[in-house]
């Protein structure tokens, strides 16, 4: 609008609205752009080796001075190690997350080994944070994934893979894999988070502290209190 011009209510109303809908038009936009944009940030530098002594929170870690990195800050010796199956699973989860490795801080990945004995399980878990792609090393998996609620119910979907195959559960669904040779399996994951985290069904539901009340379990899973309490009482076995 040029300056020093007399305008009439009519058309200031006017202008306003107009104004208004630019507005709200740019927050729409932007709000868009924040939902597209909602995921690890890009790197503004070559990397940010996480300080996991420091006490500042955030979310992620803070980076440790540069000048302070070594070469040991992105490395991790023993993958190659077969890890101890002897538990009620069967299994046993060597996580490589920024826990082990600080420099995959903020780099978005990580990776896991899995070990199972014969007839060990990896049991139903899921990654809240990040999208799963296994590869089967020695022997055999049966492995799958079940989706969000669905007009159809819960899918599943699942494979018998060998040596060599390669299988992805989307990231948040409940996945598991099951050995079913009589001989050890070996499976190596890769995991699009630099800390994706693990939530195992059973631990979360029945070994929670302190623990879900007996009569929301037994409402949501139709059986009776002593049921609940039954397996409130049993030992969830943490693999990872």
């Amino acid at each position: 609008m040029p300056p020093n011009t007399l305008i009439s209510s009519k058309d200031l109303i006017s202008y306003r609205k107009e104004m208004a809908c630019h507005i709200l038009l740019f927050a729409l936009l932007a709000l868009a752009s924040s939902r597209v944009m909602a995921s690890d940030p890009s790197q503004l530098q070559d990397f940010c080796v996480a300080d996991l002594k420091s006490p500042i929170l955030v979310n992620g870690f803070v980076c440790t001075p540069p000048m302070h990195v070594t070469a040991d800050d992105f490395f991790f010796s023993g993958l190659d190690m077969p890890s101890n199956t002897s538990n009620q699973l069967g299994s046993k989860v060597t996580q490589v997350n920024v826990n082990q490795i600080a420099g995959l801080n903020t780099l978005g990945i990580s990776l896991a080994r899995i070990d199972y004995a014969p007839y060990g399980h990896n049991p139903p878990h899921t990654h809240p944070r990040a999208t799963e792609i296994l590869t089967v090393l020695e022997g055999t998996l049966y492995v799958g994934f079940v989706t969000s609620n669905t007009n159809n119910g819960n899918l599943l979907f699942t494979k018998m893979l060998k040596k060599g195959d390669v299988f992805v559960f989307p990231e948040g669904l409940i996945h598991f894999q099951f050995n079913y040779g009589p001989m050890p399996a070996v499976a190596v994951a890769a995991l699009s988070s630099q800390n994706p985290g693990v939530i195992t069904i059973a631990n979360a539901v029945f070994g929670s502290n302190p623990p879900i009340s007996d009569a929301v379990l037994a409402k949501a899973f139709q059986v009776g209190k002593d049921t609940i309490k039954y397996l409130q009482a049993q030992f969830w076995v943490d693999n990872n």
